[in-house]
C-alpha cells in the first residue's frame, strides 16, 4: 500500500450554513472518516484554518495570504493508504463536500529514504 495526500479545496467557505446545517453536514465528514478507518486506509487529517501567510520567491517576500473569499482555499488534508492512485481517486469520490462543488486533489506521497 502506498500513502496518498487528499487536499480538500472550496466548497463550505462558499455557502452561508445554519448551525443545523453546517453540523448535519459535519455529520458527513465524520461518517467518511469513521468509513475509511474502519477499512484501516485512514492515516491522519485535519482541517486547516483559513488565515495564514504566504512566503514567496528568492528574497523570501511574505505577504497575507490565502485569502478566504477564494474559490481554490485549501480547507484541510486528508493522509490516506492505497494501492495505486485509480484507487486513491475512487476513494476521493466519498468526499461530502463534492456535491458542493469542492474539489479534492489526489497526490502520491513520495517516499525518500533518510
Amino acid at each position: 500500500m502506498k500513502d496518498f495526500m487528499f487536499i480538500f479545496r472550496g466548497a463550505t467557505e462558499q455557502y452561508d450554513f445554519s448551525a443545523e446545517e453546517m453540523q448535519q453536514h459535519m455529520q458527513k465528514w465524520f461518517a467518511w472518516v469513521d468509513d475509511l478507518k474502519a477499512k484501516n486506509i485512514y492515516k491522519a487529517g485535519e482541517p486547516l484554518l483559513p488565515e495564514g501567510k504566504m512566503v514567496k520567491g528568492a528574497k523570501a517576500l511574505v505577504t497575507d495570504g490565502p485569502f478566504a473569499e477564494s474559490k481554490e482555499l485549501v480547507g484541510g488534508f486528508f493522509i490516506i493508504k492505497a494501492a495505486s492512485l485509480e484507487e486513491a481517486t475512487e476513494i476521493a469520490k466519498g468526499c461530502p463536500d463534492l456535491p458542493l462543488d469542492g474539489s479534492v486533489e489526489v497526490r502520491e506521497v513520495m517516499k525518500m529514504d533518510m
